[in-house]
Parts: C-alpha cells; structure tokens; sequence
C-alpha cells in the first residue's frame, strides 16, 4: 500500500503515534479507573478493538497470492521455485517461512541482532520502577514523569524520522538508532540520586532514538522480502524478539534482589 521510497517515514508517523499512545495511556488510565469500575474500563478496551477493526471492512487492502515460499529467495526479494499455492495451515505457513529466513542469512541475522537488542533493554524498562523508588527515593509522579519523558522523546523522533526519511542505507539509520537507545541507558544508569532529571535526559534520548532503530528494520523487510511472505517473515521477528523477554528478566530479576553490599570503609 506504501510506496517503498516512503516506507521510513510511514514508519516514523507510525513510531510517533505510539508515542502519543505513550504519553496519554497511563493518566487516561489512571482517570479511567477512579471514574468507572474494572468492568467499565474493560468495556472501553473492548469498543476501542471494535473501532480499530471496522474500518478494515471499508479500506480494500492488497492480498498478495499465497506461494509455498520454499523456494530460494534472490536479492530482489522473489521467491524462485515457488509451488501450488500453500494449504492455509500454521505448520505449514510456519515451516515455509523459516525455509524463506534459511535461504536468506541477511534476514537472519537481523532476526538474530533484533534478539540480542531486545534482550538487552527490556529489563532497562522493567526495572524502572526499582530505580525510582531505591535509588532515587520518588514515588509514583517520578514514574509517570519517566513514562512521559520516553513517549514525547518517542514522538519528536517519529516526527523526525517521517521528515526525513533517513540515511539511503537503513542500516545506517538503524545503527545510529541503536548507539541513541544505549547512550540514553547510559545516562539513566549513571544518574546519581540527586540528579533525577539526568534520569529523564536519559528517557527522552532512549524515546527519540528508537524510531531510528525500529523503523528502517520494519522498512527494509517490507522493502525486500516478497509480499506473499512478508506477514511470515514480520512474525518470526516479532515471536524470536519476544522470546527474549522472559530469558532476560529470568536472569536479570536475581540480580535486581541480591542486597548490595556497602564498600568497605577504611578507618582513620
């Protein structure tokens, strides 16, 4: 549906909507529960699902043709040998689209670095509350300030990844995306107890670089892998990304409740 010249700056737009979502999402939440009960909360989620699904009965979108994809894939992103189209069975799709990864290593390694990133920074984002609360001694406003400080960062970055477009190479855009989201952890994880806005510093940066990083990777897959294999391909990513998420937090969470033990102090 989108022109593949326009791809970045769809996904920045999109980047930037979720960090609208970001920065509304937990005051509207908050307003929501002391206003309604759970099960009215509930209930706008569930009509909030129904207004995302039906404009899709009045918006025609493209249905490329099913292949097997257990062909070879070329630079052009076709698939060469490609049968009868597939019967519509998940071990089918599933083993068709890890055929397509295994003919292509420049996909898999992109898989395999989106894996170790995801690896990396999900415990940064779910240990937040700990750093707020032990180390810099606030409370709840400290905390919303942090998830709002990320969503406007977000937002700008969108904004400006829409704008621009960036680098001919997304590989390029996609590294400077990376180096952001780890200088902006470096700055949160360096932040001492009296400079809570370093903190946020850090936030901001981590949000504004992370359209760069998310972005150009969702661009170059829909860019150069076949569309009938597009939606195969997109779901591996994701479930191997995911996957990391419960790896990381198993060995990061004894860690976070190991006591910290006082330097020695020497006497005088």
């Amino acid at each position: 549906m989108v022109p593949k010249a326009q791809l970045s700056r769809v996904s920045g737009l999109n980047q930037t909507l979720q960090g609208l979502i970001t920065i509304v999402a937990a005051p509207a939440g908050a307003l929501l529960i002391e206003v309604f009960p759970m099960q009215g909360v509930l209930a706008i989620d569930i009509g909030t699902a129904i207004v995302a699904i039906l404009p899709l009965f009045f918006f025609a979108i493209p249905q490329p043709r099913r292949a097997d994809g257990a062909g070879s894939a070329d630079k052009a992103g076709s698939t060469c040998g490609a049968g009868p189209a597939a019967k519509n069975s998940y071990f089918g799709d599933l083993r068709a689209g890890l055929a397509y990864l295994r003919s292509w290593p420049g996909l898999v390694v992109l898989i395999l670095m989106a894996m170790g990133i995801n690896f990396l920074i999900t415990p940064v984002s779910s240990l937040i509350p700990l750093l707020i609360t032990n180390h810099f001694r606030q409370g709840a406003m400290q905390f919303g300030l942090m998830d709002s400080s990320f969503g406007i960062g977000m937002v700008a970055g969108g904004l400006v990844l829409s704008a621009w477009g960036g680098f001919p190479r997304k590989i390029r855009t996609i590294s400077m995306g990376i180096a952001g989201i780890g200088l902006g952890i470096l700055f949160l994880g360096l932040a001492p107890a009296n400079m809570f806005w370093m903190a946020l510093a850090g936030m901001v940066l981590m949000g504004l670089a992370l359209p760069f990083a998310n972005g150009p990777l969702s661009a170059i897959i829909q860019a150069v892998v076949a569309p009938e294999m597009q939606g195969r391909v997109m779901s591996l990513l994701i479930s191997a990304a995911t996957a990391m998420t419960p790896l990381s937090l198993a060995i990061i969470g004894p860690g976070a409740d190991a006591p910290v033990v006082p330097a020695a102090t020497s006497r005088p």
